[in-house]
């Protein structure tokens, strides 16, 4: 296919450093043009990356005729107004995730969806880890699935860093534990039901530092999880079934140049000795991200899909946060 003519908004480290070198892996995109609100940085950029042209306002790339898809990696609070206005200009958009800071935020890019592709970007579902591990889980590899497990953290107390700034969406259930609610939904392939949480702020910074979240899925499934900002930098996916498991080792930031690997347990005994490995080739989830939103740009008429799928994920997180408020279960 003809090649999907891509600019990048900011020069974000999430972009520079693990989208942007993903895309130019591939020859069924090209990444045109980059900006930035200082044209020194975004001239850097492109001349580190190879990216042929800079721009010194994000309104200059979106008033640019041959770019067609926007990959947002702004702060948190600036990705609705960003991919609005980038969605009135008539581009695609890949939006970082989370892609707004409540639902009802959302709703502002409806009349837009079925005009222009507006999509979440939670790489991890392109990975062949994700897509591998559920098929195992479907073909009754592990049994019925009945509960998921999803530790993961880092430890960054940087104020000056945007994750650690409370009013513009940082903390660790916006930043990763979104994550672990996207695991929940892809391998129970269904919505929780209801929620319920609990959090620590830390008390100069006022975000979360540390969430723990229990979400009650159809059928009786859980998912647990804990996530953190200020912890030992740790992650995984413990899928456990009637039969065995299935336990992911790097389920989320998936390196780029190594293979990944998940192991499957069929629960014969406790030591682990009925475990098997499966090996993964190196692939790059970046790339896998942006090749399948280019071939969707070019191959499928646009719908609400994406944005349905962003909605509810901000849903569950609305919940989450008022049944911090409330200490009861929160429906999303």
């Amino acid at each position: 296919m003809t090649p999907v003519r891509w600019g990048i908004l900011s020069t974000a480290l999430i972009g520079t450093q693990r989208v942007i070198p993903g895309m130019l892996r591939s020859r069924g995109l090209q990444v045109a043009a980059i900006a930035s609100r200082e044209l020194s940085r975004a001239q850097a950029a492109a001349s580190t990356l190879g990216i042929p042209t800079a721009y010194g306002s994000y309104e200059a790339l979106l008033a640019d005729p041959s770019i067609e898809a926007i990959y947002n990696p702004l702060p948190n609070h600036l990705h609705v107004p960003m991919t609005l206005a980038a969605a009135q200009a008539g581009k695609h958009v890949l939006c970082e995730k989370p892609m707004s800071l409540t639902a009802s935020e959302l709703e502002v890019l409806r009349p837009h969806a079925s005009k222009v592709h507006i999509r979440e970007a939670f790489m991890v579902r392109h990975h062949p880890q994700w897509i591998e591990s559920r098929e195992e889980v479907r073909r009754g590899a592990i049994g019925e699935l009945r509960f998921i497990q999803v530790p993961f953290s880092y430890y960054n107390a940087d104020p000056a860093n945007i994750r650690n700034m409370a009013d513009i969406g940082g903390g660790s259930l916006y930043d990763i534990g979104c994550y672990a609610i996207v695991a929940g939904r892809w391998f129970f392939e269904a919505d929780p039901e209801r929620v319920i949480a609990t959090m620590e702020r830390d008390p100069v910074l006022g975000i979360d530092r540390t969430a723990s979240g229990l979400l009650d899925f159809p059928g009786g499934r859980q998912l647990a999880f804990t996530v953190s900002t200020q912890s030992a930098r740790y992650q995984r996916i413990q899928l456990v079934g009637t039969q065995g498991r299935i336990e992911i080792e790097i389920p989320f930031n998936a390196p780029q140049d190594k293979p990944c690997r998940y192991w499957i347990d069929d629960a014969s005994a406790p030591d682990g000795s009925g475990m098997r490995t499966v090996a993964l080739p190196v692939v790059d989830q970046y790339q896998l991200q942006a090749e399948a939103f280019s071939r969707a740009v070019r191959g499928e008429t646009p719908t609400a899909a994406g944005l349905d799928d962003a909605v509810m994920n901000m849903r569950i997180i609305d919940a989450l946060f008022a049944s911090e408020k409330s200490g009861r279960f929160e429906r999303p």
